[in-house]
């Protein structure tokens, strides 16, 4: 297990959102941090996620969605439960029980963008960078 202030990101699926601010924590924070996400109704990554976060070359084919409740169960611990749920999922978004500092990044849900295929990737292109520019500034906040 990594040392640094353990982080973990919920949305509803963990099928986008959190899993993008979870890799995009790990990829930045130099080991200050380390991140983990989940969600209380896991279902899969969505495949246009992977495909915009490999244009960053990161590579999320791999990876499971996770269950929120499972972590609990666990006793896992952390510094930072961060929500990613837009404001129409706000009353679906779970709350991690436990002593922690909880924050609200509510960005829009990749799996909701319409349009053609190309408009879909633009605007999932825009809520990763719009993740990756937040955790960015966050992370300015914890500059020595």
């Amino acid at each position: 297990m990594a040392s640094g202030r353990r982080v973990l990101f919920i949305c509803v699926h963990n099928s986008g959102r959190s899993q993008m601010a979870e890799a995009f924590l790990n990829l930045l924070a130099g080991g200050r941090f380390y991140a983990e996400s989940a969600g209380f109704r896991p279902t899969a990554v969505y495949p246009p996620v992977i495909e915009v976060m490999q244009e960053q070359e990161i590579d999320l084919s791999g990876k499971k969605t996770k269950n929120a409740f499972e972590f609990y169960r666990q006793g896992r611990l952390y510094d930072f439960v961060i929500t990613v749920c837009d404001e129409s999922s706000e009353n679906e978004c779970p709350v991690f029980p436990g002593i922690v500092k909880r924050l609200n990044w509510p960005f829009p849900d990749p799996e909701k963008v319409t349009g053609t295929q190309e408009e879909k990737l633009a605007g999932i292109r825009r809520i990763r960078d719009s993740i990756k520019a937040r955790i960015e500034d966050w992370l300015k906040e914890f500059q020595d």
